[in-house]
Formats: structure tokens, sequence, C-alpha cells
């Protein structure tokens, strides 16, 4: 079986993703996982200043999943760059950075300080996280979405990935905004808005109030989405939300997906890329797939 993947410039040995957030820097992961059996791992989210994140708890368990309001808390772009990148960049996996920004200016600003550097093959545009103070997402915007990454195309060669919400009425249009401005890849989807309350303390589980939703629970909304937009797009689509299993991988590659991204249950399993590729290889050869393109889009 080849497992091996492209989204955009960025070639892969396998399907799958560590998403950014829940590996850290990715050198967080290299004791607890043989990173020579991941395609990729996307980076912490870094912004152009530093930013403190949220007020805690910062994170709570939910039944099927977490909810969390990190707050894209980071060091700053300068200082990522040069104290964890050199490191980064060596690990034995491809390794993609991840910005965010509160508005247009701000993502390019922070993207100019990496944009020609010839070691980065590939950025995530994080344009969705719903844990910031913000009146309306890019994401959320056609307009504002395909404005961006039309600018962001323009200043590097590395593939560009757009991370998108399902806060939206229609994710296939802003889809294809996306892939109209430019765009290599999709990644779908970020978390799900959502709120616990402790019925003992009677107040909100989270100093933010509101967090993002995230594991098994918010699998099968995730798969719509991937199915919705991989008949809209041919870009690449980064498939995300509750993989758990080798069973939750093809599901999501049946739905369209050319690779699938692992988060909530790193926290958990933090080898659990390993065993899902173990899966995977078993399936691909009990059906004799020898690519998985065979399948991808099959439903």
């Amino acid at each position: 079986m080849n497992h091996a993947i492209t989204l955009g410039k960025l070639n892969m040995r396998n399907p799958l993703v560590l998403l950014s957030g829940t590996a850290g820097y990715g050198i967080e992961m290299k004791d607890l996982v043989d990173l020579k059996k991941v395609g990729a791992v996307v980076a912490k989210t870094v912004t152009l200043e530093a930013k403190a994140g949220n007020k805690p708890p910062r994170i709570t368990e939910v039944y099927g999943g977490v909810v969390n309001a990190i707050g894209l808390e980071n060091p700053g772009v300068d200082v990522f760059m040069k104290k964890y990148w050199p490191q980064v960049v060596k690990l034995p996996t491809e390794m993609v950075i991840s910005v965010g920004g509160h508005s247009e200016d701000e993502f390019v600003a922070c993207f100019e300080r990496f944009a020609h550097d010839k070691t980065v093959k590939a950025v995530e545009i994080n344009l969705s996280c719903p844990n910031v103070r913000a009146k309306k997402l890019i994401s959320q915007d056609d307009e504002m979405t395909a404005s961006l990454i039309t600018r962001l195309k323009k200043m590097t060669h590395a593939s560009i990935i757009a991370k998108l919400t399902p806060q939206v009425n229609d994710i296939t249009a802003i889809a294809r905004a996306a892939e109209s401005a430019g765009a290599d890849a999709l990644c779908l989807v970020n978390t799900f808005p959502a709120m616990k309350i402790d019925i003992n303390k009677r107040k909100p589980s989270l100093g933010n109030v509101y967090g993002g939703l995230a594991g098994r629970c918010v699998k099968p909304m995730a798969v719509r989405a991937v199915h919705l937009c991989a008949k809209q797009v041919k870009i690449p689509i980064i498939a995300s939300g509750g993989v758990y299993s080798w069973e939750d991988a093809i599901e999501f590659i049946m739905a369209g997906a050319t690779a699938v991204g692992i988060g909530t249950a790193n926290f958990t399993y933090p080898d659990i890329a390993e065993r899902i590729l173990k899966g995977m290889d078993a399936y691909a050869n009990k059906n004799k797939l020898s690519s998985w393109a065979e399948i991808r889009g099959i439903v």
C-alpha cells in the first residue's frame, strides 16, 4: 500500500496530520509518537504579537468530547521563528506553520516574517478560531476569505491551507472562495461553539464562558461538511473532527478527504496516529487497495 499523498507542494508519507493546538510545536511529541509514522504536524498557531490566551480554566470535558477556550496563547511569530522553528523543521515529518490574526493586515504582517524562508513548505491560515474576541471570523465571509488568501498567495512559495469554521450557513461557498483565491488545500472543520455550566459552582466551567467543542461528538457534522465541500472543490481537504480510530479516518476519506487530522485524541493517546495507520494499512491490504485515491470520495 502506498500511503503517500500530496497537499499542494507538501509531499506526505501518509495522510495523517497532527492538528494545530494538540501537538504543541511537534517537539513535545517526539518522545511520545514515532513521527516517521505521521504525515505532517501542524504547529500551534502563532500570531504577530505574543498572546497570553484566555482566562483559565481553558478546557473542560463534556460527554463525547471537550470544550476549550485557549485563546491562541503563543510567544509571537518572531520568537517562534527564532527559538522554535530551527528545532521544529528538523523533526522527521513534514511541519506546517499555523498563523492566526484578527484582521487581514495582521495576518499579512505575521506572514511577512517567514514568507521568504525556503524551509517553510506549507502554512495553515487559521481563519476560524472561535475563542478570540471578534465580531466576525474571516472564514464566515467569502469575500474576506478570498481577499486575504489572494494577498498571502502572492507573498510565498509555500502551500497555503485554509482552515475554515463550521459557523456558517453554507460552508461550500467559503470553500469555493478559498479555492478561487489560490488556496492549495482546506482544513475542515474547526471546533463548534459550545458552553458548559458547573451546576455546583453555578457558573460557567470555562473562564471565557464559551469555547469550542471538539471530540467524537462532532464527527458526524464534520463528515457532512467534508462531503459537501469535496463535491464543490478540486483542491485537497484535510478532514478533522472526532478522529479516534482507523475507521474514522477511512470514513473521512470516503467522504472526500485527502488527509485526516487527529486532534483531541492526541491528548489521551499521544501515539494514536501509529495505531490508526496500522489499522488503515490492514484495511487497505484486506481490500486490495494500492492507494487511498481508489476510495476517496466514493460515497
